[in-house]
């Protein structure tokens, strides 16, 4: 369990992080900056976050957890009931909604290579390759780190700010990308 004190420096670390990284983004934020904002020594914060993506990692925990509750069981398209393809293009309009939210979290926690070493990667990606199974595409192992790319933050923010696209322009594309890609590829018999 734990202590009260404890918690309340957790809280103040995450909000003050929060501020910080959406108002000057993540990349640009110390790990100084953030305890001095929280009013906590260094010490205080290298004991629970050893790094900023470590921060960035927690505050985006209970986002991308909320998205996976609703893969594994909300309603269709998003969750189970609907064919690979639909699925697929309702995940990527998901995460451009999350990426959109919290892209500010996400560039402090999954870029570079970092990227594929956190949970919800890895969720990401077995989601996304048991669709691709789903819809019978040849080799989707070699297959869904290709269609997972377009999520990356740092694509998703050069779309955003660098090409000035909005959301919606990111996920009629991605969507289009989504048939496209199971174009051909029937589905399970019933499946809608």
């Amino acid at each position: 369990m734990e202590r009260a004190d404890a918690a309340r420096n957790r809280a103040r670390i995450l909000e003050a992080a929060e501020r910080l990284f959406a108002a000057n983004g993540a990349p640009n934020v110390t790990m100084e900056d953030i305890a001095r904002a929280a009013g906590v020594g260094r010490g205080t914060l290298y004991r629970r976050y050893p790094d900023r993506a470590a921060i960035a990692t927690a505050m985006l925990d209970e986002h991308e957890k909320a998205l996976q509750r609703e893969l594994i069981g909300g309603e269709p398209p998003l969750g189970p009931g609907a064919t690979p393809a639909r699925r697929l293009a309702a995940f990527y309009a998901a995460m451009v909604g999350l990426l959109e939210s919290h892209a500010h979290l996400v560039l402090g926690a999954e870029t570079g290579r970092s990227r594929f070493a956190t949970g919800a990667y890895g969720f990401w990606r077995a989601h996304v390759r048991s669709l691709l199974v789903a819809a019978d595409v040849p080799d989707p192992d070699a297959l869904v780190e290709i269609a997972l790319a377009p999520l990356a933050p740092e694509v998703y923010t050069f779309q955003r700010e660098g090409r000035g696209l909005g959301p919606e322009r990111i996920t009629a594309a991605l969507e289009e990308l989504a048939r496209r890609l199971l174009a051909g590829h029937a589905p399970p018999a019933g499946d809608g």
